[in-house]
């Protein structure tokens, strides 16, 4: 998820009264805008992480976090949703969905809890796991680093430590080549922003290992683009930009700016928005992520934007989805069912504008431990990890909403977004600071292919 818009909040921008009062359409003589089917070989899936999931975890950067209570923890960590033993009906869930991608990580501090020493146990669940995933029709999609390290790197100086990067990369070397040509799509660091973030105020560090540890990643993940393709050549590779709103530039600037020449597509992880009439992404500051009103329509901006910058990469939407609090329906009564075909339009109005999409990601599968806390539930299925032991997944009215959307390729013809778009959004002021963003009916008026 993206705790690191904290950092853009303080920025959003702001409008007069007389802006913020004005909600009518300005007329335009552009073209009426289309929607795009979605291709029959497009990749829809569920996002996780092995940490926030697991459960039973080793020793590690988190898990010291969670013990020292570190700012931002206010949850024990316990059993996650125990993902660690439950992983065969979870699998089972997501092929039910229709689903052609499940992702989820590979955690190191798992496979090498100790220095030089590999865990068989943990090999094997990672074995079984992606064994499983093939078997019920999906790609894998790895990432390799969600924001998570052994314990015993923590002690040699995590990040600032120099021969942090000769060890993470002999760990990926062993992951890549036991997953190679198994249809993997690699994501190396999710999230480059938001985990120097976490570990600035986690760790915490000062400025000057904030820059060892974006120069690191930055080299780290140059090497092991290359390693990957080495080892199993023809396999996409990438790492998820955080979108940032306001901040996006800075955010950029943490990986992504320094790599963009070892890149296979563009992943896009979309939250948020902000506009001149939506102010509540300062909400993020608080860790309140519920409150924050949803900007469906920015996705639009954002991928076009993103494909303007590197127009040969396809883009994909690596994570997008929306936080309740504690599973309570939203006081505005906006659903995740809402949320979700609200997005999807936009992103087949991206792919009407020519926009390459590639995939799709709901972040996630079921609820999880959102980094210190079990209160934001961004879960397709919820489930009540303080409160009920069997930890039994609940489908919430999503379920049937995501399935149908990947059997019919999109929203349904006629579909009009629940979400209005606000005014002037920061995505691009440009487009929408002279008027109001049309929404026409799903039309379908682009070929599907």
């Amino acid at each position: 998820m993206l705790p690191a818009l904290a950092l853009a909040a303080a920025v959003t921008v702001t409008a007069s009264p007389a802006a913020r009062a004005r909600t009518g359409p300005v007329p335009s003589t552009a073209k009426a805008p289309t929607t795009a089917k979605f291709p029959r070989d497009f990749l829809w899936g569920v996002a996780t992480s092995g940490f926030q999931g697991e459960g039973s975890f080793p020793d590690s950067n988190w898990t010291r976090y969670i013990e020292r209570k570190a700012p931002g923890i206010s949850d024990p960590y316990k059993k996650s949703v125990d993902f660690l033993h439950r992983y065969p009906g979870d699998i089972d869930l997501a092929r039910k969905l229709g689903v052609k991608v499940f992702r989820t990580s590979i955690e190191w501090a798992r496979i090498e809890p100790k220095r030089g020493v590999r865990d068989p146990k943990a090999i094997a669940y990672y074995d079984d796991l992606v064994r499983r995933i093939r078997a019920a029709g999906m790609r894998p999609m790895i990432t390799l680093d969600h924001w998570v390290y052994p314990g015993w790197v923590a002690d040699q100086g995590a990040w600032d430590a120099p021969e942090t990067q000769a060890d993470w990369l002999r760990n990926a070397r062993f992951i890549v080549h036991r997953y190679k040509h198994q249809g993997v799509i690699w994501i190396t660091f999710n999230e480059a922003s938001a985990y120097m973030y976490k570990e600035l105020t986690m760790r915490p560090m000062n400025l000057g290992q904030l820059a060892a540890m974006r120069t690191a990643l930055t080299r780290t993940h140059r090497a092991a683009y290359d390693m990957i393709h080495k080892l199993d050549p023809g396999a996409p590779v990438s790492t998820n930009v955080a979108y940032g709103t306001a901040l996006n530039g800075i955010f950029d600037a943490a990986l992504f700016n320094d790599v963009t020449d070892k890149l296979d597509f563009l992943g896009i992880d979309y939250y948020y928005g902000a506009n001149a009439q939506n102010l509540t992404a300062g909400y993020s500051l608080t860790g309140e992520f519920w409150k924050i009103d949803p900007e469906p329509e920015g996705l639009y901006y954002v991928l076009k934007s993103y494909q303007r910058r590197l127009p040969k990469l396809p883009v994909y939407v690596v994570e997008n989805g929306m936080s309740t609090d504690n599973g309570k329906p939203r006081p505005d009564g906006y659903t995740r069912s809402d949320h979700l075909r609200d997005h999807i339009y936009w992103v087949q109005r991206a792919m009407a504008d020519g926009v390459e999409v590639m995939g799709y990601n709901y972040w996630s599968l079921t609820d999880n431990y959102e980094w210190g806390s079990y209160e934001p539930r961004f879960g397709l299925y919820t489930v009540d990890a303080l409160t009920d032991p069997s930890l039994s997944r609940r489908p919430t009215d999503a379920v049937a909403t995501y399935r149908s959307i990947i059997a019919g390729r999109g929203v349904p013809a006629g579909y009009v977004p629940v979400r209005r778009p606000g005014w002037c959004s920061v995505e691009d002021p440009v487009a929408t600071c002279f008027g109001t963003t049309p929404t026409p009916p799903a039309t379908y008026r682009a070929p599907a292919r």
